[in-house]
């Protein structure tokens, strides 16, 4: 292992101060539920979520990050990650929207996203909804001490395949602390026993992308957003977990 894929563990003072920036996250995502309905423009979400997150003394990670243009990401039905907000992208009812949030505060990172269905969906949505964050939980469950990473991929896929979805395979999860992205990836597929071991001070983003059909994705002309290749639905929920001695700590789970 190189000195750049050194995972890093977190002292209980900087996991406080994690917990700080994904509060923030937390409390920006419940906004942001909140104002969706049909009719709202995803740059609207993106205006809010960015004066929330400026008026907690804090700054929106994505905003600049490799170039990115804006201070959340917004996917919409198909789009599985990284769709950007914009006037012309207004939500209508049936369709479902992921939010992904980063705040930076004190110089750590916090990550979250939520699917939230516009108005009234179809049953296939909600099912897809529902079976992305039920497994988001399942694989927070394995993300213990003694454990392996593995046992946190092998146990989202698991799930989620027994629903009849898949998991995207070029995204996955990631280490959070300084950086938004840090040793180890977490993969939302895999085998039991594999990976690392997982050991106390360990911060990971754990983020399941669920699509309603196959898991092959591609990346839009803008360079960002990430479809699937079927045109099939998509959903992805993300919580930033700490493992401690006294179990797992979702720092991202509002308070």
């Amino acid at each position: 292992m190189s000195r750049s894929e050194v995972v890093t563990r977190k002292s209980a003072q900087e996991i406080e101060y994690m917990f700080e920036s994904n509060q923030i996250a937390a409390r920006a995502l419940s906004l942001l539920r909140e104002n969706i309905k049909p009719g709202v423009t995803t740059e609207k979400l993106n205006k809010i979520a960015h004066e929330y997150i400026l008026s907690q003394n804090a700054y929106p990670l994505f905003l600049g990050y490799m170039s990115y243009p804006k201070s959340i990401c917004t996917s919409v039905n198909e789009e599985v990650v990284h769709g950007i907000p914009s006037k012309k992208r207004i939500l209508e009812e049936g369709d479902l929207v992921s939010i992904d949030v980063g705040v930076i505060k004190n110089n750590y990172c916090g990550d979250s996203a939520i699917t939230v269905p516009v108005g009234n969906v179809s049953e296939l949505a909600a099912r897809l909804i529902r079976v992305t964050e039920e497994s988001l939980y399942v694989g927070i469950s394995k993300a213990v001490c003694g454990g392996y990473l593995g046992d946190v991929s092998n146990a989202i896929q698991t799930y989620v395949e027994s629903h009849g979805f898949s998991v995207v395979r070029d995204y996955v999860g990631h280490g959070i602390g300084r950086k938004l992205h840090e040793p180890p990836a977490v993969p939302n597929f895999g085998r039991k026993g594999m990976g690392i071991k997982l050991e106390a001070g360990i911060c990971i983003a754990i983020e399941p992308m669920v699509n309603a059909g196959r898991y092959d994705v591609r990346v839009l002309d803008n360079s960002w957003t990430v479809v699937t290749c079927d045109k099939s639905l998509s959903a992805h929920f993300e919580h930033t977990v700490a493992i401690t001695e006294n179990g797992t700590r979702i720092l991202s789970k509002a308070q």
